[in-house]
């Protein structure tokens, strides 16, 4: 795929000095207090490639620089291009949004909503109506993650290791471990950042009748020459593999937020990383590794209503039904969230089918546009998509969690700021 044009940010309607603002606050506040090993930042406006840097070291132990091709663990980053496989299908007609889950994953028939108890001895209820395709894309369909602690249901997928960030069993065992354990709530009543997208992939797998990575290699790397993006990272480019932080001082994974003071520990060494050799479950939800170059591709090919260089995913009606707030009522986050830690701020924000959408930019106190669409990672990369202003920002580095710092508004922030010719 032919890269796009390098230019001025002023060719494009933004300012230099204020993104050089910007890179000076991510070295002064993040990477010269020890709070990120690392940064690449790349903005892409009105067809250009406008802003395109990289800082610090992706592996801080060998001191290896970040570099334009660093290869970087995406984690939930993977849940939009899952999100549009499965789209790919329902294009086809062979899915449909409002099937059952159950019309496809038959042992889910009878699945019960938890009341009390602890595994294996659950006291359920019937749900009020069966968990449906749409709610498996826009997390209503009451799965969780084990990281959550907050049910005993959160517990039972910690037992299980169900949507570990180190992956365990197989997509077919994931499915099995699911039927044992109770919903969190009734499908459609509340909104729970989950495994969901895991089953997604599963069923793009089963309903397609190819393996999910290979759809995913066939339908949408290959052909837009995402050479860079895979469930691992094979042995001839592990050079480029960047280590990954925790900004826990015992290294651990604390989701919830609260924010550290600095100070790095190495949580994956790109010499030893399990990322290293194909996994037993490809996760739809959190699995892939890739490059900001590979990643823009993506990502220019949803602003370009789903098509780029001649090759096209889905059409531009059914990206627009993506990018549209699927949460009744057409609440915001707040209203509906039972989740403890998400990848997206919440007021004035609601959630389309794989992405985050903003709704009213007035109430997430911050520059924006109605109808930018985004999403991020657990080591804090990020992505945002602002049709309107015809703007894609990619954030990229290896720090576990994403919620260990507000460097996400900080950097809608200054971007907007950057921003010189508005097209609103």
């Amino acid at each position: 795929m032919l890269a796009p044009t390098p230019a001025s940010p002023e060719s494009a309607g933004m300012s230099q000095a204020a993104l050089d603002r910007l890179e000076d606050h991510l070295k002064r506040r993040y990477i010269e207090a020890g709070r990120f090993p690392g940064t690449q930042l790349l903005i892409y406006r009105r067809g250009k490639i406008v802003h395109s840097t990289v800082q610090g070291f992706a592996d801080v132990e060998r001191k290896v620089p970040v570099k334009d091709d660093t290869i970087f663990r995406i984690y939930s980053m993977t849940k939009p291009i899952t999100s549009v496989a499965f789209m790919m299908l329902v294009e086809e007609g062979l899915v449909a949004l409002d099937d059952p889950v159950h019309k496809y994953i038959p042992e889910w028939k009878n699945l019960g909503v938890f009341q009390a108890g602890t595994a294996p001895a659950f006291l359920t209820k019937p749900p009020s109506r069966p968990m449906q395709i749409v709610d498996l894309l826009r997390h209503t369909s009451g799965l969780t993650y084990g990281f959550m602690q907050r049910s005993n249901v959160d517990a039972a997928y910690r037992e299980n290791k169900i949507g570990d960030v180190v992956k365990a069993g197989t997509l077919d065992s994931m499915i099995e471990d699911l039927a044992k354990i109770p919903l969190e709530f009734s499908p459609g009543e509340a909104w729970n950042y989950s495994v969901a997208t895991d089953v997604l992939g599963y069923l793009v797998g089963k309903i397609s009748g190819i393996p999910f990575e290979q759809f995913l290699k066939q339908r949408i790397f290959n052909p837009l020459g995402m050479n860079d993006t895979d469930f691992f990272v094979p042995a001839e480019k592990a050079h480029r593999f960047a280590a990954c932080y925790s900004a826990d001082p015992q290294g651990g994974i604390t989701f919830h937020p609260t924010e550290r003071k600095g100070g790095l520990t190495l949580q994956d060494d790109p010499a030893t990383s399990s990322f290293l050799s194909p996994p037993s479950l490809i996760s739809g939800g959190g699995g892939l590794c890739s490059t900001a170059a590979d990643y823009l591709t993506f990502c220019r090919a949803l602003l370009n209503g789903g098509e780029l260089g001649g090759v096209r995913l889905i059409g531009p009606k059914t990206l627009k039904l993506m990018t549209s707030s699927h949460l009744p009522g057409n609440v915001d986050l707040p209203t509906m969230s039972r989740s403890l830690f998400s990848e997206a701020g919440y007021n004035g924000i609601g959630f389309g089918l794989g992405f985050a959408v903003t709704m009213t930019p007035a109430q997430t106190l911050l520059a924006g546009s109605p109808g930018e669409y985004n999403w991020g990672g657990a080591a804090t990369t990020s992505f945002w998509i602002d049709p309107a202003e015809e703007l894609i920002a990619i954030f990229m580095t290896q720090v576990l969690p994403s919620s260990a710092y507000p460097l996400r508004r900080e950097l809608r922030t200054m971007v907007y700021a950057a921003i010189t010719d508005s097209n609103l």
